[in-house]
């Protein structure tokens, strides 16, 4: 039986992070080192998922890794998992994150309205699908296989609020624009999310006789210096009164990871502010 403080230690424990230089991924990476495991950053931009994971071993005194992979060529997925397993040994936990995430902002440089279900471009939504979903499950094959095979593991795939409720366009509108040029939060971005969250419950159920748990997380929005006017658009509608700060997710990704959530499997835990509660 193990005390509380054993229950959330992940000392030694291989953690793959996909998305793992991204403005979460490494808090996420972050919360792994920080309770002793070992992350290793997945992700397309090599140059970054090396120098977070430099940073990470040299500020919590772990082993980390930051490798380059393309998560939807499954190829790619399998050769990473043979040189994680060679330089680490083998991987306890898995965490999907990676994902396309058009910001709004910017939403103008591929014209006013490409964004809308009218005009949603049919290569955007093959590579966002590709990425946050084709992704989640070539790396919960390949790694959650190897769980599987050893009888233990841990897989989390993160999902949004988003994944729960539908976006409230409103957030998004442009004062003085017509209704049919009026920016909107993308349909992949709802899909991917929700797609998520039944991949987990598939998983869970998929391997529950054979030690491997599945979990999501939905996360509201968090603050990254977004317009002034959305932050207290959206801030309006989540009862906390405010977006999350990047850190304060860490603490929910330790215990999805750990022992403390052994009996938990197949849940979406959603930590929203309230924001779904309305």
């Amino acid at each position: 039986m193990h005390s509380v403080k054993q229950a959330f230690d992940l000392t030694g424990r291989v953690a793959v992070i996909t998305g793992g230089a991204g403005l979460l991924g490494v808090k996420h990476a972050e919360a792994v080192a920080e309770m002793g495991g070992c992350p290793v950053l997945l992700d397309i931009d090599e140059a970054a998922a090396r120098e977070r994971a430099a940073e990470i071993a040299a500020t919590f005194g772990v082993r980390a890794l930051g490798l380059a992979v393309d998560i939807t060529a499954p190829e790619a997925v399998e050769d990473a998992a043979r040189r994680i397993e060679a330089e680490f040994g083998p991987v306890s936990i898995l965490i999907n994150n990676a994902a396309n995430n058009p910001k709004m902002e910017d939403a103008g440089k591929n014209g006013p309205t490409w964004s809308r279900l009218e005009n949603f471009p049919l290569d955007v939504w093959n590579a966002d699908i590709s990425v946050g979903l084709t992704g989640a499950f070539l790396c919960s094959r390949v790694f959650g296989a190897a769980m599987a095979e050893r009888g233990a593991g841990v897989i989390l795939n993160v999902a949004s609020d988003l994944g729960v409720i539908a976006p409230d366009q409103r957030l998004y509108r442009v004062d003085g624009a017509p209704e049919h040029a009026q920016p909107v939060k993308p349909v992949t971005y709802s899909v991917v999310k929700t797609g998520l969250v039944g991949l987990t419950r598939y998983l869970a159920t998929y391997w529950a006789g054979r030690g491997v748990r599945a979990n999501a997380i939905s996360p509201g929005g968090v603050f990254n210096g977004q317009d002034e006017a959305f932050v207290a658009r959206l801030a309006n509608l989540i009862p906390m009164g405010r977006m999350a700060r990047k850190d304060e997710y860490k603490a929910a990704i330790v215990f999805l990871v750990s022992d403390a959530s052994s009996y938990m499997t197949g849940v979406n835990v959603v930590i929203d502010g309230g924001r779904t509660c309305w």
